[in-house]
């Protein structure tokens, strides 16, 4: 148990070094998620966006800005954490196939990602919260930094997954971007409001939209949605769990021992006539 603790302390803080290593990703998250936020909420006009949230069942008119920086606020958390993800389970699928083969217990791995994941989801959606709160201020700011963080989980537990089973960098940035844009695009509560179409119930982020617009414009706590948003988060970490075991298990082939040969094969017959001389010879080395 205490080695177990010590390879978990050990990866976890591999794991974040890894992290704070990527300049990219500091960089995303100092200048993105505002720039983004900001500009969404700049340029929409603030017009009441007639909607009824599916979550509670109400009838709201928000501010057609403040809807749409939600929107921007989950599509900002969902890619830096997904490419946070990527990167670092991408360029280290190979250490720690390596150490795997060389007896690391894989437990303390997998536990040293989620730590490092879920401490990066809550630093972004509490950053992608304080500048939504520049603002103007959401009815339960706690419960969007929830949204936010259980947003972040999924797509980061999705970016391991595409890390560990994609085998070239710009398939997973790929496989990413357009996974959070076809996912957040088409449940965005203004150009979906009307439409109450039954698929957006099972896009990933469905249950962290709801939550969020939720927590924008109403005082109803909607903790069922927010289970829905760790239901994804659960199968995609069941995906990232399966790459990671595909990544980290050994390919060398298994060391058997050559068959014997049969009685009547040609190995046999030749290995017989090694042995034994030919008459032949035999009675060449008498004189005649």
């Amino acid at each position: 148990m205490r080695s177990h603790l010590t390879c978990f302390a050990v990866a976890t803080r591999f794991a974040l070094v890894e992290h704070g290593r990527n300049r990219f990703a500091v960089i995303l998250v100092g200048l993105f998620v505002p720039v983004w936020t900001t500009l969404a909420y700049l340029a929409m006009p603030d017009a009441p966006a007639r909607m009824r949230l599916r979550a509670t069942g109400e009838a709201l008119a928000p501010h057609g800005n403040e809807l749409t920086e939600i929107s921007g606020a989950l599509n900002a958390v969902t890619l830096i954490t997904g490419f946070m993800m990527f990167s670092a389970t991408f360029s280290g699928s190979g250490f720690d196939r390596r150490l795997a083969l060389a007896g690391y217990p894989r437990v303390p791995l997998v536990l040293a990602k989620v730590t490092a994941l879920a401490l990066a989801s809550a630093a972004v959606a509490a950053y992608a919260t304080a500048v939504t709160c520049l603002a103007w201020t959401p009815r339960q700011p706690l419960l969007l930094a929830a949204a936010l963080f259980c947003a972040g989980l999924t797509y980061g537990a999705l970016g391991v997954g595409f890390g560990s089973l994609l085998r070239r960098e710009v398939e997973g940035m790929f496989a990413i971007v357009m996974t959070s844009i076809i996912d957040l695009a088409l449940q965005n509560p203004i150009s979906s409001s009307g439409a109450d179409s039954a698929i957006t119930r099972f896009l990933p982020s469905y249950g962290a939209m709801q939550a969020a617009t939720a927590a924008g414009f109403s005082t109803s706590p909607v903790p069922g949605h927010l289970a829905i948003q760790l239901a994804w988060f659960a199968v995609a970490s069941l995906i990232a769990l399966a790459g990671f075991h595909r990544s980290t298990r050994s390919s060398l082939p298994s060391t058997a021992r050559p068959p014997l040969p049969g009685p009547g094969s040609g190995a046999g017959r030749s290995e017989a006539g090694r042995t034994a001389a030919p008459p032949a010879a035999v009675s060449g080395t008498e004189s005649p």
